[in-house]
C-alpha cells in the first residue's frame, strides 16, 4: 500500500504575488484613465459624437488637476478590483486526513473519506463526494499542476474533469425528473441569472441545490443538472 506524506501542503497567494497584482492593476487602469483626457478633447473637436456632453465637462477641469485626478481614480479602481477579487480567492490545505478550503469569512474542512474526486473547472476547484455529489466549489487561481500534485501526493483522486460529465441534462421548467424543491430552486436561479448584480444569489442557490444532491453546470444562461453519479 502506498504511503502518503504525513505533512500537509498549503497553497495560498503569496504577499509578493498579491502586491504585484495590485501594482499591475493600478498601473493599467491609471494608464487607461490617463488616455481619457486626449479622447475627451478629440470628441469635443468633432461636429457630432456620442458622449460630447460628458467630454466637455471633463475637459473643463483645469490642468494639472484633470490628469492627476484621472490617474488617481484609475489607480484606485485597479486597487479596488484586486481587493474584491482577493476576497473570493481560496487557500487550499491538503493532508492525508483532510482538505481545508479557506477564504475571507469562510472555512470549510472536509475529511479525507468524504472526497471522491477532485478537479479544476475553469477558475474553480471542485471536490466531489464518493457518490459524485458536489461538496465544494471555490474560486482558485493556482496552477492546475500544483493543485494536482498536492492532491495526488496525499492520495486523492485528481481527474481532468467531472467524471460524470455525460450525465448532465438541460433543465427545463418543471422537469418531471426532479423533485418539486429542485425545480423551484432552479427556477429561482434561472431568474437570478438574468440580473447582472445577483451573483451572490446564483451562488447560494447552487449551494442549496448541492445540499439536496443536484449538481449544476452553466452554459451561457442555460442550466444543466445531474444527480449523484451512478458509476
Amino acid at each position: 500500500m502506498r504511503s502518503h506524506p504525513a505533512t500537509s501542503i498549503t497553497l495560498a497567494r503569496s504577499a509578493w504575488a498579491q502586491g504585484a497584482l495590485y501594482a499591475a492593476a493600478a498601473g493599467l487602469l491609471a494608464g487607461v484613465a490617463w488616455l481619457l483626457d486626449p479622447l475627451a478633447n478629440w470628441l469635443v473637436g468633432l461636429r457630432w459624437a456620442p458622449m460630447r456632453g460628458p467630454a466637455r465637462l471633463l475637459v473643463s477641469i483645469p490642468e494639472p488637476w484633470l490628469t492627476v485626478g484621472l490617474v488617481v481614480l484609475g489607480a484606485l479602481a485597479g486597487t479596488a478590483l484586486i481587493f474584491f477579487d482577493s476576497l473570493e480567492q481560496t487557500s487550499v490545505t491538503v493532508s492525508g486526513e483532510r482538505v481545508i478550503l479557506q477564504r475571507t469569512g469562510h472555512v470549510q474542512e472536509i475529511a479525507r473519506e468524504q472526497v471522491g474526486h477532485v478537479f479544476r473547472e475553469k477558475d474553480r476547484l471542485v471536490l466531489l463526494g464518493p457518490k459524485g455529489e458536489e461538496i465544494a466549489r471555490e474560486k482558485c487561481d493556482f496552477n492546475a499542476r500544483r493543485l494536482a500534485a498536492a492532491f495526488t501526493e496525499h492520495g486523492y483522486a485528481w481527474v481532468a474533469g467531472d467524471p460524470y460529465e455525460d450525465e448532465f441534462r438541460l433543465w427545463v421548467s418543471k422537469s418531471p425528473e426532479l423533485p418539486e424543491l429542485a425545480n423551484a430552486l432552479l427556477a429561482a436561479r434561472a431568474e437570478a441569472m438574468k440580473s447582472s448584480d445577483s451573483g451572490d444569489s446564483v451562488k447560494e442557490l447552487r449551494r442549496e441545490l448541492a445540499r439536496i444532491g443536484i449538481v449544476i453546470r452553466d452554459k451561457g444562461k442555460q442550466q444543466y443538472w445531474r444527480g449523484p453519479g451512478r458509476r
